[in-house]
C-alpha cells in the first residue's frame, strides 16, 4: 500500500513540475502545479501513516522511509511559502528534487517490506522527537537550496542580458529569493536545534553516536552561514552557492554515518 501511494505521489509531483514548465514557456502562471503538489502531499501523508503503523513509531527506520519523510517535509515547506513566491516556478524547481528522493525510496530493498514493530514500552519520546525534527529541518534546507539555485539561474540570466526570456519574466525579484533562502535556512537551523536538544535528552547512551555528530556538524555549518548573512554580510551569489554545497555535503555525510 505504501509503495503504491509513493508511486502516486511521484507521478503527481512529476505532473506538477510539467505544468510548471508549461506555464514558464507560455509566460503565464498555472495553479495546477500547487494542486498536484497538494495531492502529492496527501499521498505522502498516507505513506508515512502506513509505515508508521507498521513500525509503531515515527517512520524513519530505513533509508526509504527517511527519503519519503524528507520528500514530504520539502513539499510541506513548498506549500507554506509557495503562495508568496511564485507557486508555479518554485514548483518547477522543487518537483525534480522531490521526485528523485521518492524514486530512490522506491528502489527495491531501500524500504523494508515487513519492518518489525516497536513495542510501546520501548519507545523513547525524545528519540522520536530527535529523528522527526532532524529530518523535518532538512525539508527547509532542501527548499532553501532550491531557492538558491533559482537565484543563481536568475543571476546568470541577468549577466547574459537575457531579460526577455519567459523564465526571467516568471522568476521572483532577486530580493525575494534572497529573503526566502535566508528565512528557510534560519527556520531549518531552528528546527534542527530542537532535534539536537532532543538527542541530548534521550535516555539511551547511543544518543551520542555518529548521527548526532553529523547533525551537530550540519547545524554548525548552517549557523555559520546565517551569522555571516545577518551580521557579517555575504554576497548573494556566495550565499546561494554555500547553501547548495552545505546541503549536498550534509546529505552525503548522513548517507555514510
Amino acid at each position: 500500500m505504501a509503495q503504491w501511494l509513493l508511486v502516486a505521489a511521484t507521478v503527481l509531483v512529476a505532473m506538477g513540475g510539467a505544468l510548471g514548465l508549461q506555464s514558464v514557456r507560455a509566460g503565464t502562471r498555472n495553479r495546477g502545479t500547487v494542486v498536484c503538489m497538494l495531492l502529492a502531499f496527501a499521498c505522502q501523508l498516507g505513506v508515512l501513516a502506513v509505515r508508521g503503523e507498521l513500525r509503531g513509531q515515527c517512520p524513519l527506520g530505513d533509508w526509504g522511509e527517511r527519503l519519503a519523510f524528507l520528500a514530504w517535509s520539502l513539499v510541506l515547506f513548498y506549500l507554506v511559502v509557495g503562495p508568496a513566491y511564485r507557486i508555479s516556478l518554485l514548483g518547477l524547481f522543487t518537483a525534480p528534487v522531490v521526485a528523485v528522493f521518492q524514486l530512490v525510496a522506491l528502489v527495491p530493498g531501500v524500504m523494508e517490506q515487513n519492518p518489525v514493530a516497536v513495542r510501546k514500552e520501548d519507545l523513547d519520546p525524545w528519540g522520536e522527537a530527535h529523528a522527526a525534527f532532524s529530518v523535518l529541518s532538512y525539508g527547509a534546507f532542501a527548499l532553501a537550496a532550491v531557492a538558491a539555485l533559482m537565484f543563481l539561474v536568475l543571476n546568470k540570466k541577468l549577466k547574459e542580458h537575457k531579460l526577455g526570456s519567459s523564465l526571467f519574466r516568471n522568476l521572483p525579484p532577486v530580493r525575494s529569493l534572497l529573503d526566502l533562502v535566508a528565512r528557510l535556512t534560519t527556520i531549518g537551523a531552528g528546527i534542527l536545534t530542537v532535534g539536537i536538544v532532543s538527542a541530548f535528552m534521550m535516555e539511551r547512551g547511543d544518543s551520542f553516536g555518529t548521527h548526532l555528530v553529523a547533525a551537530i556538524g550540519t547545524w554548525v555549518a548552517y549557523l555559520v552561514v546565517v551569522v555571516m548573512y545577518y551580521w557579517r554580510g555575504i554576497t548573494p551569489r556566495r550565499l546561494s552557492g554555500t547553501i547548495i554545497v552545505v546541503f549536498v555535503m550534509s546529505l552525503l555525510v548522513f548517507a555514510f554515518v
